[in-house]
């Protein structure tokens, strides 16, 4: 595959979930969990899991990436390495908490960035895979039960 390739993988992607989820996100939220993550027979914390993976791999990892491009002189051989290291780790996790749809687009942003000849070239990249992966958080934040939350109301300070 060539960087254009993936480039051009990546939009299809976000298109394709634009106004649909991945099946795999609303199985998990149906409780469908194939790799029977979650403890004591539970799924809520394989959401919780799989949202913070989700955020993290596009408000931090992307956009940290895409900062460090557009801002810095950094080293393409550099960010390559931890591309790689990190975010190729980040792709395990997916596929971990059931999500293999993001493991798999996980897993092509690594392998592309390997492609990229320039930090520019990393940037158009992280980009596109920005794009999929916010569209993605948005799906994973779809299935977090939220009104759980109702259960936990804050209380006042306690004054000393």
């Amino acid at each position: 595959m060539t960087l254009d390739e993936a480039i051009a993988r990546f939009e299809a992607e976000r298109e394709k979930i634009w106004f649909e989820s991945p099946e795999d996100i609303l199985a998990l939220g149906r409780g469908e969990v194939p790799r029977g993550t979650g403890a004591r027979g539970q799924y809520l914390s394989t959401i919780i899991f799989a949202e913070g993976e989700a955020r993290t791999f596009a408000d931090e990892m992307l956009w940290g990436i895409i900062r460090v491009c557009e801002d810095t002189e950094a080293d393409l051989k550099t960010l390559q390495a931890l591309i790689d290291q990190i975010i190729g780790y980040k792709a395990s996790f997916f596929d971990f908490v059931s999500i293999p749809s993001a493991a798999e687009m996980t897993r092509l942003y690594v392998d592309a960035s390997k492609l990229c000849e320039t930090t520019d070239d990393l940037n158009r990249l992280t980009q596109a895979a920005l794009g999929y992966a916010n569209r993605l958080h948005m799906w994973v934040d779809y299935i977090l039960p939220w009104g759980l939350g109702n259960a936990f109301p804050r209380k006042k300070p306690a004054t000393a």
